[in-house]
This record gives structure tokens, sequence and C-alpha cells, in this order.
């Protein structure tokens, strides 16, 4: 029999939540939804705008794959989704936000979105976001995705084959 050794953990210093790149300070988070995955950036400006792959953006401005997010979300239903985690936290226009979207098709980028920016207001200050966001349910990861196919069934997840008549 194999003698049992203990496990010692290291004592690695924990990652501060706020991160500087070589020009900017940022919060970053991840969200999903169905398919898609949006990786978010909270740009924290001072004064001035920063410049993102040749786009300059400033305070309240938000990048969605490097173009307006009005362009990539066009329409007033979209819009009032997106900015509902900056208008619950009373936030709108203090960050420059950039985000990159992949996967998915328009409403499960728009859901990853929205889990990703509420995930990153989270980090901004926790005692003073967690609750109210928690409470909107922006926190909590939607996981309903889409049903994978069986064998011996029909064309989709759940359709039976119809059976001949005679």
């Amino acid at each position: 029999m194999p003698k049992k050794t203990k496990l010692i953990k290291s004592e690695k210093p924990i990652k501060e939540s706020i991160k500087t790149s070589k020009k900017y300070t940022f919060y970053q988070a991840i969200g999903r939804r169905k398919e898609a995955t949006a990786r978010i950036r909270l740009y924290i400006i001072q004064e001035g705008e920063i410049v993102l792959k040749n786009k300059a953006i400033k305070k309240g401005d938000i990048l969605v794959n490097y173009r307006s997010i009005e362009d990539y979300f066009p329409g007033e239903v979209y819009k009032k989704s997106y900015l509902e985690p900056f208008r619950t936290t009373n936030t709108y226009g203090r960050f420059a936000v950039s985000a990159l979207l992949e996967g998915g098709g328009l409403s499960g980028q728009l859901g990853a979105f929205i889990h990703g920016v509420s995930r990153a207001l989270e980090k901004v200050d926790k005692d003073k976001y967690r609750l109210i966001l928690k409470k909107k349910g922006f926190l909590t990861r939607d996981s309903r995705a889409k049903e994978r196919r069986k064998a011996g069934f029909a064309q989709k997840a759940r359709a039976k084959k119809q059976s001949p008549k005679r």
C-alpha cells in the first residue's frame, strides 16, 4: 500500500482585481450566456480619452468589438437592457467600457455583455454593488443552453421520428 503524504498548500498572494496595462487602469470580467462569451474591461479615466485599436474612447463610451455599442446593438430595447447594470448601481458615465464578444447570436451576446459588466462592477466595489446586482439577478449565470441532439430521434433534441400509418 502506498504511503499517504500530506499536501501542503503554498501561500500565494491573492491577485488584486484591479489591473494595470502599459497605459491604462481597468477592471476586467468575463460574462457568459448560451454560446456567447463577453470579455469586459471598465477603464478608469481621470481626464481625456484612451485609444484602443485606433478608436478613441472617453468616460461614458462603450465599445463592443471596437465598434460603438449603438451600432452593435441597435434600438431602444437593446439600449435599455445593456444600460441596466449601470443604472441600478448609479455608475453610468463613470467608466469607459470595452467589450469583446464571441460566439452565439445577438440575444446571447447581449446577455453575456450584461453578465460581464455586472461582474466587473462588482469588482469595483464589492460591498456597495454586490447586493444590488445580485438582487436584480445580473450576477447569476443563466445556465439555459441549447439541448444536444440525441441519436435515434428526428432532427431536433426531443422531436420523435414520424411513424408510418399503415
